[in-house]
């Protein structure tokens, strides 16, 4: 959203790891989710794109960002299982990452469930593209949203270098 078109919505993308998921076993629960508050925060949403753990997400992270979203939300693939590898997958891709998000993230969740201070994912910047790895279940994406509701708009001005002086 440059100075010249203010009315151009920003576009996101979302990509759900779930090996079942991807392979029909039961519906991903997170991508509504977290389409629905892209939606609710004026993003023009591209369809989740529901991948195998491990490579596919590194693969459907790289066709994203081809597209210059604005925001890329990650679901699933941060816990400690072998095939959780979104973190693996995410920081070649990151420039600069954001720590200070993901420490919020974990702490929130651990006020809730002890188990959120497993999560690996990362935060950070991928050229103007903010990238975030969420949990895969959908409090620990309702948690995670809920931290970035304050920061979501000032973070995207800033990595499009509209933050106004």
């Amino acid at each position: 959203m440059s100075a010249c078109e203010p009315n151009v919505p920003r576009k996101a993308g979302v990509v759900i790891a779930s090996t079942r998921a991807a392979a029909g076993v039961y519906a991903d629960e997170t991508g509504p989710i977290i389409l629905d508050w892209l939606n609710e925060h004026g993003f023009d949403t591209f369809p989740a794109m529901v991948v195998p753990d491990g490579e596919p997400v590194g693969a459907a992270l790289r066709a994203l960002l081809t597209q210059e979203p604005a925001v890329i939300i990650t679901s699933g693939g941060t816990g400690l299982s072998p095939d959780d590898r979104t973190p693996e997958m995410t920081l070649p891709l990151l420039e600069r990452e954001i720590p200070g998000i993901m420490e919020g993230i974990r702490h929130a969740g651990a006020t809730k469930t002890p188990m959120a201070m497993l999560s690996r994912g990362h935060a950070g910047a991928a050229g103007k593209t903010f990238v975030i790895n969420l949990p895969g279940s959908p409090k620990g994406v309702m948690d995670g949203l809920a931290v970035l509701d304050p920061v979501i708009g000032h973070l995207c001005e800033q990595l499009e270098g509209s933050h106004g002086h």
